[in-house]
């Protein structure tokens, strides 16, 4: 008897086992083909039972099957509900499409303005619109302001410029890319960020440390894209206004147009003007400078997602014009002479791109992208009787293909890309002119056991005619121990060319002498930047007294094995020189997110850093870098109503450390100032009242403490002296900014 229950057992055990056997599968959104994007939440189920699960945030499901379930039944809200045959445990890959008319149906959901995932293997984050719409966020600058992992300062006393900085770096160690295609660099790199509207911007993804392999060799310590509006998904009409109390004025507006079932247009115009003189702290200097931009863009997008095409056409044109120096400055009299100081700064700029992907139809996992940009950027500028002036022509191409290997757990992207860059500039009487080529191919794979795990490892060969053949590898891990939480690390390698008057131009509003100490290199005599950056971070989210939250830890050291050191130490002049030595860059970051009450939240995050390198004279503190920074961010909106009324209010401090000043001990007394600033806050805060689903008006201000430099222009009675310096800012110089505006939208 015990024998043939045995025997029994031992004949059911397969079938018993067979029967636990799990179907996997990814639902994927038919909007966006390219991205493969998975959908989180679609309900899955066998028809005519109870048997059923919820996609994860990667898209992904895990479902019971059994040989006499035949018809897996999937349901998303605004999609249409598909019904698929299933005959084996072969994985699922199945695009859904929006539902074309849902009447009687309204759908709300509110999603986090800053978005951090569980599941992506990269230390990425995405700033979707709302967060950027709780500060004025006029250009994509100032699109950073209420983000604790990007520090945001101005670059010098005379031109109002924002310049970024992420772990400790400014922005040229920063790839700066617009919907993946890399775009502020070279020339742009001093004022490219002010060249992109705030309201043209859809989202930010924010990648620490080492980026994708993909876009290129230049990221070295992260990686900044910013997708724009999409003429399908944007308002049909779009208005908004901005005014300041320093004279700042702004227009925006969008026009989206569909023009036939698979074609839509859009039409983007921004312009800004200042023509006030404002001079609050009476040095005779303007505290900001007047201006004058019209940026206009059309853009276009093809959407055939039943055939597996998307494509995007953009077209642009900017003309920028900026006049600073002493109030009494008239360029037509004074520009050349030594009658007053002054400067202008007039850009045009003309870009275009191209996106083309395809889907393999029956192969939905499967892609094929084509990108393609051209700029010409031309600037022409003099400051006092220092003249700069460059013409930057580049051209941008990258063939992608993505697929699998085996099933899509194991997915991989490759392929080839070309750039070209020519510069032509002129520093005073001295022409600097170059071309550089690159041909790069690269392979990344990324594994994801649909678990605790993943990995991204990329690694690319390019050769180059200035910086020669080289490898760049990278890899992003990811292990997820419990719920909640996960762990990531990252290593990588990044090379670029140093544009060292494009990416330091303030220094020209100075009366240094500029000094380059040549070893030979192809590029101003100077060999290529090359660095390291590791990290590792952790992310744990919780629910604590039924209230969300999130606590980050991150870690990342940016290693420079060769750098061009930009050395003002002496305040006579200003120095470029390669690395002799050890350069390196650490930063620690803790973050704190939660829900204080329904509607009520709280950002608060600490950061420290630690960035030294080798000067000629010893190794030094990075001059006006915060030893540490304290931020906080509480944000409050009401219940929204039918109409979408409702009222926002969000306040961000910001507490800023001591920096080390450059040395100043050799100027005569009256100029010199001490080794490091003394430590200040800042407060900004702006309230919006939403009217309804098409209007809103909101009013603000940055620096409500009124915190300003004092003397931040040295020499500035004597402009054409010997120390005349208007590049050491270490706080605002505008003190109290008050503004206002409004949104107006047709969807």
């Amino acid at each position: 008897m015990k024998k043939h229950i045995l025997n029994s057992f031992i004949l059911l055990f397969p079938i018993f086992i067979l029967a636990q056997t799990n179907l996997k599968g990814m639902i994927m959104d038919q909007e966006n083909p390219k991205n493969n994007l998975g959908v989180a939440g679609a309900t899955v189920n066998w028809l005519n039972t109870n048997i059923g699960t919820i996609t994860n945030e990667k898209g992904w499901f895990t479902i019971p099957f059994k040989k006499e379930y035949k018809k897996l039944v999937i349901s998303y809200i605004g999609y249409k509900t598909d019904t698929i045959v299933v005959k084996d445990l072969t994985p699922i890959h199945h695009f859904i499409t929006i539902e074309n008319e849902l009447k009687g149906i309204t759908i709300r959901s509110k999603r986090n303005a800053v978005q951090k995932s569980l599941f992506a293997t990269a230390n990425t984050f995405t700033v979707n619109n709302d967060e950027l719409l709780k500060a004025a966020c006029c250009n994509l600058a100032e699109s950073f302001e209420t983000n604790p992992s990007i520090d945001v300062s101005f670059s010098d006393a005379l031109t109002g410029t924002r310049q970024i900085q992420m772990l400790g770096l400014k922005s040229p160690y920063l790839q700066i890319m617009q919907e993946n295609i890399p775009s502020i660099r070279g020339a742009a790199q001093a004022f490219g960020l002010t060249f992109t509207p705030g309201t043209w911007v859809e989202s930010i993804q924010i990648t620490k440390g080492a980026g994708s392999v993909v876009n290129g060799f230049e990221s070295i310590s992260g990686q900044i894209n910013a997708e724009l509006v999409k003429p399908f998904s944007d308002n049909k009409f779009f208005l908004n206004t901005y005014s300041s109390l320093n004279g700042r004025l702004e227009l925006n507006t969008h026009f989206n147009r569909r023009v036939s079932e698979k074609w839509q247009t859009g039409l983007y115009i921004h312009g800004n003007y200042r023509g006030e003189k404002i001079d609050k702290n009476n040095d005779n200097f303007l505290d900001a400078p007047l201006a004058n931009q019209i940026n206009v863009m059309n853009r276009w997008q093809y959407t055939d997602a039943q055939n597996g095409w998307v494509s995007f056409l953009n077209i642009r044109f900017l003309n920028d014009e900026k006049q600073t120096g002493e109030i009494n400055f008239n360029p037509t009299l004074d520009k050349g002479n030594t009658n007053s100081w002054g400067s202008e700064i007039d850009t045009k700029r003309f870009e275009t791109s191209l996106k083309l992907g395809y889907v393999f139809p029956e192969i939905p996992y499967q892609s094929v992208g084509l990108q393609l940009a051209y700029s010409n950027h031309q600037q022409d500028s003099y400051f006092g009787l220092n003249v700069y002036d460059i013409k930057h022509e580049s051209l941008y191409s990258n063939l992608l293909f993505n697929s699998i290997i085996g099933d899509t757990r194991s997915k991989f992207k490759t392929g080839i890309n070309f750039t070209y860059d020519k510069y032509n500039e002129l520093v005073n009487t001295t022409n600097y002119k170059r071309k550089e080529n690159s041909l790069g191919v690269f392979f990344e794979y990324a594994f994801d056991n649909l678990e605790d795990f993943s990995l991204t490892a990329g690694v690319r060969v390019d050769t180059h005619n200035l910086l020669g053949a080289f490898i760049t590898p990278r890899l992003h891990l990811r292990y997820a121990p419990w719920e909640n939480g996960v762990f990531r690390a990252s290593a990588g390698r990044g090379k670029r060319s140093a544009n060292i008057f494009a990416e330091n131009q303030q220094l020209f509003a100075s009366s240094r002498k500029i000094d380059i100490d040549a070893v030979g290199g192809n590029i101003y005599g100077l060999n290529p930047e090359i660095a390291w950056n590791y990290g590792i971070s952790y992310l744990q989210k919780f629910n604590l007294f039924n209230k969300k939250g999130d606590i980050t830890f991150d870690f990342y050291r940016t290693d420079f094995s060769n750098q061009v050191v930009v050395d003002w130490e002496n305040p006579q002049a200003v120095s470029f020189y390669n690395l002799n030595g050890r350069s390196i860059a650490n930063n620690f970051q803790l973050e704190l997110n939660y829900e204080l009450a329904k509607n009520l939240n709280l950002r608060t995050a600490f950061k420290y850093f630690d960035i030294s390198t080798a000067y000629k004279t010893g190794k030094l503190q990075k001059p006006l870098q915060p030893n540490n920074r304290f931020f906080a961010n509480i944000s409050y909106e009401t219940a929204t109503k039918d109409n979408g009324a409702q009222w926002k209010l969000d306040l961000t401090f910001n507490n800023i450390g001591e920096q080390r000043l450059p040395n100043t001990a050799t100027n005569p007394a009256q100029y010199q100032l001490p080794i490091n600033s003394e430590r200040y806050s800042l407060l900004n805060s702006q309230i919006t009242k939403v009217f309804s689903n098409t209007f809103e008006v909101y009013a603000g201000g940055e620096n409500l403490t009124n915190v300003q430099q004092v003397n931040p222009i040295l020499g500035s009675e004597n402009p054409f002296g010997n120390n005349f310096d208007s590049t050491i800012v270490y706080s605002p110089i505008f003190g109290r900014a008050i503004y206002a505006g409004l949104r107006f939208k047709i969807k």
